[in-house]
Protein backbone atom coordinates (compact mmCIF):
# COMPACT_ATOMS: atom_id res chain seq x y z
CA UNK A 1 0.00 0.00 0.00
CA UNK A 2 0.78 3.49 -0.10
CA UNK A 3 3.25 4.56 2.80
CA UNK A 4 1.71 7.94 2.52
CA UNK A 5 -1.53 6.21 3.90
CA UNK A 6 0.40 5.85 7.14
CA UNK A 7 0.75 10.02 7.27
CA UNK A 8 -2.77 10.57 7.83
CA UNK A 9 -4.82 11.56 10.68
CA UNK A 10 -7.53 10.29 12.46
CA UNK A 11 -10.90 11.65 11.16
CA UNK A 12 -12.38 14.55 13.78
CA UNK A 13 -15.47 11.92 13.77
CA UNK A 14 -12.78 8.71 14.82
CA UNK A 15 -11.72 11.19 17.38
CA UNK A 16 -14.83 11.42 18.99
CA UNK A 17 -15.97 8.31 18.86
CA UNK A 18 -13.06 7.02 20.64
CA UNK A 19 -13.80 10.05 23.31
CA UNK A 20 -17.26 9.54 24.30
CA UNK A 21 -16.82 5.39 24.37
CA UNK A 22 -17.92 3.69 27.45
CA UNK A 23 -20.10 6.82 28.41
CA UNK A 24 -23.72 6.03 28.98
CA UNK A 25 -25.58 9.63 28.20
CA UNK A 26 -28.92 10.18 30.20
CA UNK A 27 -31.62 7.25 29.04
CA UNK A 28 -34.68 9.64 29.56
CA UNK A 29 -32.54 12.42 27.04
CA UNK A 30 -33.35 12.08 23.16
CA UNK A 31 -29.51 12.44 21.53
CA UNK A 32 -29.26 15.94 20.14
CA UNK A 33 -25.72 15.31 17.71
CA UNK A 34 -24.38 19.09 16.77
CA UNK A 35 -21.53 17.85 15.35
CA UNK A 36 -21.24 16.58 11.55
CA UNK A 37 -21.87 19.80 9.10
CA UNK A 38 -24.94 17.57 7.08
CA UNK A 39 -27.66 20.07 6.08
CA UNK A 40 -31.09 18.55 8.03
CA UNK A 41 -33.72 21.18 5.97
CA UNK A 42 -35.87 19.18 3.62
CA UNK A 43 -34.00 19.22 0.26
CA UNK A 44 -35.06 21.42 -3.00
CA UNK A 45 -38.11 19.54 -4.26
CA UNK A 46 -37.85 20.23 -8.13
CA UNK A 47 -34.01 19.27 -7.47
CA UNK A 48 -35.16 15.73 -6.84
CA UNK A 49 -38.69 15.76 -8.91
CA UNK A 50 -36.22 16.33 -11.95
CA UNK A 51 -33.97 13.93 -11.10
CA UNK A 52 -36.82 11.57 -11.06
CA UNK A 53 -38.16 12.30 -14.40
CA UNK A 54 -34.46 11.41 -15.64
CA UNK A 55 -33.61 8.28 -13.95
CA UNK A 56 -33.46 6.48 -17.30
CA UNK A 57 -31.11 8.20 -18.59
CA UNK A 58 -28.84 6.26 -15.93
CA UNK A 59 -28.26 3.86 -18.70
CA UNK A 60 -25.88 6.26 -20.74
CA UNK A 61 -22.26 7.13 -19.75
CA UNK A 62 -21.93 10.89 -18.80
CA UNK A 63 -19.03 12.94 -20.37
CA UNK A 64 -16.51 14.63 -18.14
CA UNK A 65 -17.14 17.78 -18.43
CA UNK A 66 -20.65 17.83 -18.06
CA UNK A 67 -23.45 18.90 -20.33
CA UNK A 68 -23.39 21.73 -22.03
CA UNK A 69 -26.52 23.27 -20.33
CA UNK A 70 -25.38 22.50 -17.17
CA UNK A 71 -21.88 24.24 -17.49
CA UNK A 72 -23.74 27.29 -19.11
CA UNK A 73 -26.40 27.03 -15.76
CA UNK A 74 -23.26 27.00 -13.65
CA UNK A 75 -21.81 30.10 -15.66
CA UNK A 76 -25.25 32.34 -15.52
CA UNK A 77 -25.33 31.56 -11.56
CA UNK A 78 -21.57 32.63 -10.51
CA UNK A 79 -21.63 35.34 -13.24
CA UNK A 80 -25.06 36.92 -10.86
CA UNK A 81 -24.19 35.68 -7.75
CA UNK A 82 -20.33 37.72 -8.04
CA UNK A 83 -20.78 40.28 -10.35
CA UNK A 84 -18.50 38.73 -13.07
CA UNK A 85 -18.13 41.41 -15.46
CA UNK A 86 -16.69 39.42 -17.85
CA UNK A 87 -18.60 36.47 -17.02
CA UNK A 88 -17.28 32.87 -17.02
CA UNK A 89 -16.51 31.08 -20.34
CA UNK A 90 -18.97 27.49 -19.45
CA UNK A 91 -16.47 25.69 -21.99
CA UNK A 92 -13.16 26.77 -20.69
CA UNK A 93 -13.53 28.02 -17.45
CA UNK A 94 -16.39 25.81 -15.60
CA UNK A 95 -16.27 22.45 -14.72
CA UNK A 96 -18.44 20.22 -12.86
CA UNK A 97 -17.66 17.85 -10.02
CA UNK A 98 -19.30 15.47 -7.56
CA UNK A 99 -18.98 17.92 -4.42
CA UNK A 100 -16.42 19.77 -3.09
CA UNK A 101 -14.56 17.11 -1.45
CA UNK A 102 -14.09 14.89 -4.04
CA UNK A 103 -12.87 17.91 -6.32
CA UNK A 104 -10.50 19.48 -4.04
CA UNK A 105 -9.15 16.34 -3.23
CA UNK A 106 -8.48 15.35 -6.62
CA UNK A 107 -7.47 19.00 -7.78
CA UNK A 108 -4.17 18.58 -5.25
CA UNK A 109 -3.21 15.36 -6.90
CA UNK A 110 -3.29 16.34 -10.36
CA UNK A 111 -1.90 19.86 -9.32
CA UNK A 112 1.15 19.45 -7.11
CA UNK A 113 4.43 19.09 -8.58
CA UNK A 114 6.27 16.75 -5.84
CA UNK A 115 9.95 17.44 -7.93
CA UNK A 116 10.06 20.52 -6.04
CA UNK A 117 9.12 21.79 -2.95
CA UNK A 118 5.56 21.33 -2.39
CA UNK A 119 4.13 23.27 0.49
CA UNK A 120 0.47 23.86 0.63
CA UNK A 121 -0.99 26.42 2.86
CA UNK A 122 -4.08 26.11 4.41
CA UNK A 123 -6.50 27.50 7.33
CA UNK A 124 -6.16 26.35 10.82
CA UNK A 125 -8.68 24.89 12.35
CA UNK A 126 -9.36 23.59 8.63
CA UNK A 127 -11.46 20.73 6.55
CA UNK A 128 -9.09 17.52 7.13
CA UNK A 129 -9.21 16.95 3.09
CA UNK A 130 -7.11 20.22 2.52
CA UNK A 131 -4.47 18.57 4.54
CA UNK A 132 -5.20 14.73 3.55
CA UNK A 133 -5.16 15.42 -0.41
CA UNK A 134 -1.79 16.99 0.42
CA UNK A 135 0.03 14.53 2.20
CA UNK A 136 -1.31 11.55 -0.46
CA UNK A 137 0.03 13.70 -3.25
CA UNK A 138 3.18 14.03 -1.80
CA UNK A 139 3.37 17.55 -0.36
CA UNK A 140 3.60 19.30 3.14
CA UNK A 141 0.95 21.23 4.55
CA UNK A 142 1.81 24.41 6.09
CA UNK A 143 -0.80 25.70 8.77
CA UNK A 144 -1.77 29.72 8.74
CA UNK A 145 -3.25 30.13 12.42
CA UNK A 146 -6.53 31.20 12.36
CA UNK A 147 -7.50 33.20 15.64
CA UNK A 148 -9.89 35.82 17.89
CA UNK A 149 -7.15 38.75 17.00
CA UNK A 150 -7.04 38.15 13.39
CA UNK A 151 -10.79 37.53 13.16
CA UNK A 152 -10.63 34.09 12.93
CA UNK A 153 -9.33 34.58 9.57
CA UNK A 154 -5.36 33.47 8.15
CA UNK A 155 -2.78 34.90 9.65
CA UNK A 156 -1.13 36.13 6.12
CA UNK A 157 1.39 38.61 7.83
CA UNK A 158 2.85 35.99 9.64
CA UNK A 159 4.32 34.29 6.71
CA UNK A 160 7.94 34.13 5.96
CA UNK A 161 8.66 35.43 2.68
CA UNK A 162 10.81 32.02 2.35
CA UNK A 163 7.87 30.01 2.97
CA UNK A 164 5.44 31.81 -0.06
CA UNK A 165 8.12 30.83 -2.63
CA UNK A 166 7.67 27.21 -1.46
CA UNK A 167 3.66 27.28 -1.54
CA UNK A 168 2.21 25.66 -4.48
CA UNK A 169 -1.34 25.73 -3.57
CA UNK A 170 -3.06 27.99 -0.61
CA UNK A 171 -6.75 26.80 0.63
CA UNK A 172 -8.84 29.83 1.85
CA UNK A 173 -12.81 28.78 3.42
CA UNK A 174 -14.66 31.69 3.35
CA UNK A 175 -17.37 31.44 4.76
CA UNK A 176 -15.00 29.77 7.49
CA UNK A 177 -15.53 26.20 8.93
CA UNK A 178 -15.34 26.03 11.88
CA UNK A 179 -16.02 30.27 12.73
CA UNK A 180 -18.09 30.75 9.75
CA UNK A 181 -16.04 33.75 9.28
CA UNK A 182 -15.74 36.11 6.05
CA UNK A 183 -12.83 37.14 3.89
CA UNK A 184 -13.61 40.50 2.79
CA UNK A 185 -13.10 41.38 -0.88
CA UNK A 186 -9.77 43.68 -0.05
CA UNK A 187 -8.06 40.06 1.42
CA UNK A 188 -8.73 38.46 -1.16
CA UNK A 189 -7.29 40.61 -3.56
CA UNK A 190 -4.26 40.70 -0.60
CA UNK A 191 -3.67 36.91 -1.61
CA UNK A 192 -4.00 37.51 -5.32
CA UNK A 193 -0.93 39.64 -5.31
CA UNK A 194 0.84 37.29 -2.97
CA UNK A 195 -0.02 34.77 -5.97
CA UNK A 196 1.65 36.63 -8.64
CA UNK A 197 4.52 37.39 -6.92
CA UNK A 198 5.22 33.74 -5.44
CA UNK A 199 3.39 31.93 -8.36
CA UNK A 200 0.98 29.84 -6.75
CA UNK A 201 -2.54 28.79 -6.70
CA UNK A 202 -5.51 30.33 -4.68
CA UNK A 203 -7.76 27.61 -4.49
CA UNK A 204 -11.21 28.93 -2.51
CA UNK A 205 -13.87 26.61 -0.85
CA UNK A 206 -17.05 28.89 -0.85
CA UNK A 207 -19.34 25.68 -0.34
CA UNK A 208 -21.34 27.68 2.61
CA UNK A 209 -21.26 31.11 0.46
CA UNK A 210 -25.60 30.93 -0.15
CA UNK A 211 -25.87 30.24 3.87
CA UNK A 212 -25.29 34.30 5.37
CA UNK A 213 -27.19 36.45 8.37
CA UNK A 214 -27.71 39.35 6.73
CA UNK A 215 -29.50 39.27 4.08
CA UNK A 216 -28.24 42.11 2.43
CA UNK A 217 -24.67 41.52 2.73
CA UNK A 218 -23.73 38.09 0.76
CA UNK A 219 -20.06 37.18 1.23
CA UNK A 220 -17.45 38.37 -1.70
CA UNK A 221 -15.54 35.29 -3.55
CA UNK A 222 -12.38 35.27 -5.28
CA UNK A 223 -13.69 35.26 -8.73
CA UNK A 224 -15.34 38.58 -7.57
CA UNK A 225 -12.00 40.06 -6.69
CA UNK A 226 -10.69 39.02 -9.56
CA UNK A 227 -13.18 40.61 -11.52
CA UNK A 228 -12.90 43.91 -9.49
CA UNK A 229 -9.52 43.92 -10.62
CA UNK A 230 -9.95 43.47 -14.12
CA UNK A 231 -8.52 39.89 -13.74
CA UNK A 232 -11.05 38.38 -16.27
CA UNK A 233 -9.08 35.16 -16.96
CA UNK A 234 -8.63 34.63 -12.80
CA UNK A 235 -5.46 33.71 -13.31
CA UNK A 236 -3.82 31.51 -10.49
CA UNK A 237 -7.66 30.99 -9.05
CA UNK A 238 -9.94 28.74 -8.34
CA UNK A 239 -13.57 28.39 -6.60
CA UNK A 240 -15.29 25.26 -5.62
CA UNK A 241 -18.93 25.21 -4.79
CA UNK A 242 -21.64 22.97 -4.04
CA UNK A 243 -25.52 22.23 -3.64
CA UNK A 244 -24.89 20.45 -0.27
CA UNK A 245 -25.26 23.27 1.49
CA UNK A 246 -27.21 25.81 -0.60
CA UNK A 247 -29.85 23.37 -1.14
CA UNK A 248 -29.68 20.94 0.92
CA UNK A 249 -28.66 18.29 -1.61
CA UNK A 250 -25.51 16.47 0.03
CA UNK A 251 -25.64 13.51 -0.81
CA UNK A 252 -26.40 14.81 -4.31
CA UNK A 253 -22.80 15.37 -4.63
CA UNK A 254 -23.04 17.99 -7.21
CA UNK A 255 -21.11 21.15 -7.28
CA UNK A 256 -18.34 22.55 -9.78
CA UNK A 257 -14.80 24.56 -10.04
CA UNK A 258 -14.59 27.68 -11.75
CA UNK A 259 -11.67 30.06 -12.87
CA UNK A 260 -8.31 29.93 -14.41
CA UNK A 261 -8.99 27.85 -17.81
CA UNK A 262 -5.08 27.07 -17.92
CA UNK A 263 -6.08 25.10 -14.77
CA UNK A 264 -8.97 24.21 -15.42
CA UNK A 265 -7.78 21.88 -18.74
CA UNK A 266 -5.36 19.77 -17.20
CA UNK A 267 -7.38 19.35 -14.11
CA UNK A 268 -10.40 18.04 -16.63
CA UNK A 269 -7.69 15.90 -18.33
CA UNK A 270 -6.92 13.86 -15.09
CA UNK A 271 -10.34 13.78 -13.96
CA UNK A 272 -10.79 12.15 -17.53
CA UNK A 273 -8.79 9.11 -16.05
CA UNK A 274 -10.08 9.11 -12.46
CA UNK A 275 -13.30 8.58 -14.01
CA UNK A 276 -15.83 10.72 -11.64
CA UNK A 277 -17.92 12.30 -14.71
CA UNK A 278 -21.50 13.31 -13.11
CA UNK A 279 -24.39 11.09 -13.86
CA UNK A 280 -26.61 12.58 -16.16
CA UNK A 281 -29.97 12.27 -13.82
CA UNK A 282 -27.73 14.58 -11.10
CA UNK A 283 -26.62 17.30 -13.62
CA UNK A 284 -30.24 17.55 -14.74
CA UNK A 285 -31.49 18.25 -10.95
CA UNK A 286 -28.00 20.00 -10.43
CA UNK A 287 -29.31 22.77 -13.49
CA UNK A 288 -32.74 22.80 -11.68
CA UNK A 289 -31.15 24.24 -8.03
CA UNK A 290 -28.96 26.57 -9.87
CA UNK A 291 -31.44 27.85 -11.54
CA UNK A 292 -33.78 28.82 -8.34
CA UNK A 293 -32.92 31.51 -5.66
CA UNK A 294 -36.36 31.26 -4.11
CA UNK A 295 -35.75 28.03 -2.15
CA UNK A 296 -32.18 29.21 -1.43
CA UNK A 297 -33.71 32.57 0.64
CA UNK A 298 -36.03 30.45 2.30
CA UNK A 299 -33.11 28.19 3.78
CA UNK A 300 -31.06 31.39 4.79
CA UNK A 301 -34.27 32.29 6.57
CA UNK A 302 -34.58 29.06 8.30
CA UNK A 303 -30.45 28.75 9.77
CA UNK A 304 -31.63 32.67 10.95
CA UNK A 305 -33.97 31.22 13.01
CA UNK A 306 -32.14 28.57 14.18
CA UNK A 307 -29.24 31.34 15.20
CA UNK A 308 -31.34 33.41 16.85
CA UNK A 309 -33.03 31.05 19.36
CA UNK A 310 -29.50 29.48 19.68
CA UNK A 311 -27.47 32.54 20.43
CA UNK A 312 -29.81 34.28 22.63
CA UNK A 313 -30.04 31.06 24.65
CA UNK A 314 -25.91 30.65 24.95
CA UNK A 315 -24.48 34.09 24.51
CA UNK A 316 -24.93 34.72 28.25
CA UNK A 317 -22.91 31.82 29.30
CA UNK A 318 -20.65 31.34 26.34
CA UNK A 319 -18.51 33.37 24.63
CA UNK A 320 -18.13 32.76 20.60
CA UNK A 321 -17.63 35.31 17.54
CA UNK A 322 -20.83 37.18 16.10
CA UNK A 323 -21.80 34.68 13.69
CA UNK A 324 -21.14 35.76 9.82
CA UNK A 325 -22.06 33.10 7.87
CA UNK A 326 -22.54 29.35 7.27
CA UNK A 327 -24.48 27.22 9.97
CA UNK A 328 -21.91 26.73 12.76
CA UNK A 329 -21.16 28.41 16.33
CA UNK A 330 -17.82 28.06 17.54
CA UNK A 331 -17.64 29.44 21.20
CA UNK A 332 -14.60 29.22 24.17
CA UNK A 333 -15.28 26.53 26.69
CA UNK A 334 -14.99 27.56 29.85
CA UNK A 335 -11.90 26.01 31.87
CA UNK A 336 -10.19 25.37 28.06
CA UNK A 337 -10.49 21.68 27.92
CA UNK A 338 -12.26 20.99 24.72
CA UNK A 339 -12.01 17.22 25.37
CA UNK A 340 -13.45 17.00 28.58
CA UNK A 341 -15.96 19.70 28.20
CA UNK A 342 -17.26 17.49 24.90
CA UNK A 343 -17.06 14.52 26.95
CA UNK A 344 -19.03 15.34 30.06
CA UNK A 345 -21.90 17.76 28.23
CA UNK A 346 -22.34 14.25 26.29
CA UNK A 347 -22.48 12.40 29.36
CA UNK A 348 -24.88 14.55 31.63
CA UNK A 349 -27.04 16.05 28.82
CA UNK A 350 -26.58 13.73 25.42
CA UNK A 351 -25.29 16.89 23.21
CA UNK A 352 -22.81 16.16 20.95
CA UNK A 353 -20.03 18.70 19.94
CA UNK A 354 -16.75 18.27 18.15
CA UNK A 355 -13.85 19.32 20.09
CA UNK A 356 -12.08 22.37 17.98
CA UNK A 357 -8.28 20.88 18.95
CA UNK A 358 -9.75 17.54 16.48
CA UNK A 359 -9.76 20.36 13.80
CA UNK A 360 -6.40 21.77 13.94
CA UNK A 361 -2.99 21.35 14.50
CA UNK A 362 -0.28 22.65 15.92
CA UNK A 363 1.11 25.46 13.66
CA UNK A 364 4.78 26.57 13.65
CA UNK A 365 4.28 28.19 17.37
CA UNK A 366 3.56 24.85 18.89
CA UNK A 367 -0.08 25.92 19.37
CA UNK A 368 -3.26 24.40 18.13
CA UNK A 369 -5.44 27.07 17.24
CA UNK A 370 -8.54 24.84 17.65
CA UNK A 371 -7.92 23.62 21.29
CA UNK A 372 -10.21 25.32 23.82
CA UNK A 373 -13.44 25.94 21.32
CA UNK A 374 -16.10 23.21 20.23
CA UNK A 375 -18.08 23.41 16.66
CA UNK A 376 -21.37 23.00 17.46
CA UNK A 377 -23.23 22.46 13.88
CA UNK A 378 -26.57 24.38 14.01
CA UNK A 379 -28.03 21.97 11.14
CA UNK A 380 -31.32 20.77 12.75
CA UNK A 381 -34.56 22.78 13.05
CA UNK A 382 -35.00 25.06 15.31
CA UNK A 383 -36.80 23.20 17.76
CA UNK A 384 -34.48 20.79 18.57
CA UNK A 385 -31.13 23.24 18.12
CA UNK A 386 -33.20 25.51 20.82
CA UNK A 387 -33.25 22.44 22.73
CA UNK A 388 -29.82 21.56 22.51
CA UNK A 389 -28.69 24.81 23.56
CA UNK A 390 -31.15 24.93 26.85
CA UNK A 391 -29.05 21.89 27.61
CA UNK A 392 -25.41 23.23 26.99
CA UNK A 393 -26.81 26.38 29.47
CA UNK A 394 -28.19 23.98 31.93
CA UNK A 395 -24.81 22.09 32.05
CA UNK A 396 -22.83 25.42 32.03
CA UNK A 397 -24.91 26.74 34.66
CA UNK A 398 -24.63 23.46 36.57
CA UNK A 399 -21.02 23.05 36.31
CA UNK A 400 -20.27 27.05 37.17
Amino acid sequence: MNPDLDALHPYPFEKLAALKAGVTPPAGLAPIPLTIGEPRHVPYAAALETLQAHLAEIGRYPATAGTPELRRAIADWATQRFSLTAGLDPDAQVLPVNGTREAIFAFVQAALDRTRPAKVAMPNPFYQIYEGATLLAGGTPYYLACRAETGFRPDLASVPAEVWREVQILFVCSPGNPSGAVMPLTDYQTLIELADEHDFIIASDECYSELYLDEDTPPSGLLEACAALGRHDYRRCLVFHSLSKRSNLPGLRSGFVAGDAALIAPFKRYRTYHGCAMSLPVQHASIAAWADEAHVRANRDAYRATFAAVTAELAPVLDFPAPEASFYLWPAVPGGDDEAFARALFAEENVSVLPGAYMGRPGPDGVNPGAGRVRLALVADAGAAREAAQRIRRFLERSA
